[in-house]
């Protein structure tokens, strides 16, 4: 297997996003996410840059790389036409195809995300549909989720929506064909393989690990 550096620079959004970061910290200064959280988009390029394998595993199994918001900030303000957002992109790719990404604890979101916007997209042809929404997960909607799922069908019909009946119309059913088709993009694309990786990834984290999340 090739070295992790090398992986990155497969990736075209590492080759648009990496040209020669001088540590200026413009990059830093302008991210929203840097006021938030302990995340230095300057460091992760140094780190990067450093090529070493040690130090990129280290980064691949941390909290840091899912910090990002994908804003695009450091994009705008860069001096050397650096774009960590992309890089950080790339890294992320690279640590779920790793199974590195099961190491952290916002790493291991990603399981989360997979099984409920990715196979609501394969099953229901939606990224999120307001009747696969569980409100007892979603504690900060308070009583609305639940009253607005409970008076659906009416509720929708007052918006022009066909709530999951068939024919036209938003949040109506997609048909059988339609899901077909999404299934084989996702099946050529290696999406599906993709997938699979991040269930395989979970399956052998470390077990000091396995309880610390309630998200599984």
């Amino acid at each position: 297997m090739s070295s992790l550096y090398a992986q990155l620079q497969s990736d075209i959004r590492f080759q648009e996003g990496l040209t020669a970061c001088m540590n200026c910290g413009v990059c830093t200064a302008i991210c929203p996410a840097a006021a938030y959280y302990d995340y230095d988009p300057r460091e992760i390029c140094q780190e990067v840059q450093s090529q070493d394998e040690q130090t990129l595993i280290h980064l691949l199994k941390s909290d840091t790389i899912w910090m990002c918001g994908q804003c695009l900030s450091c994009k705008t303000r860069c001096p050397r036409d650096n774009t960590p957002g992309y890089i950080i992109s790339a890294l992320r790719t690279l640590s779920q195809q790793t199974g590195y990404f099961a190491h952290s604890r916002m790493g291991r979101q990603q399981l989360r995300i997979k099984r409920t916007v990715g196979e609501s997209i394969l099953k229901e042809g939606y990224c999120v549909h307001p009747k696969l929404l569980v409100p007892a997960e979603h504690p900060e909607q308070g009583p609305v989720w639940q009253w607005a799922l409970d008076h659906g069908k009416e509720l929708f019909a007052q918006l022009g929506s066909n709530y999951y009946e068939e024919g036209e119309g938003g949040v109506r059913k997609i048909d059988d064909q339609t899901l077909g088709e999404l299934n084989a993009i996702f099946s050529e694309t290696g999406g599906l393989d993709f997938f699979d990786r991040i269930e395989e990834g979970m399956k052998n984290r470390p077990a000091a690990e396995e309880n610390q999340d309630s998200l599984f």
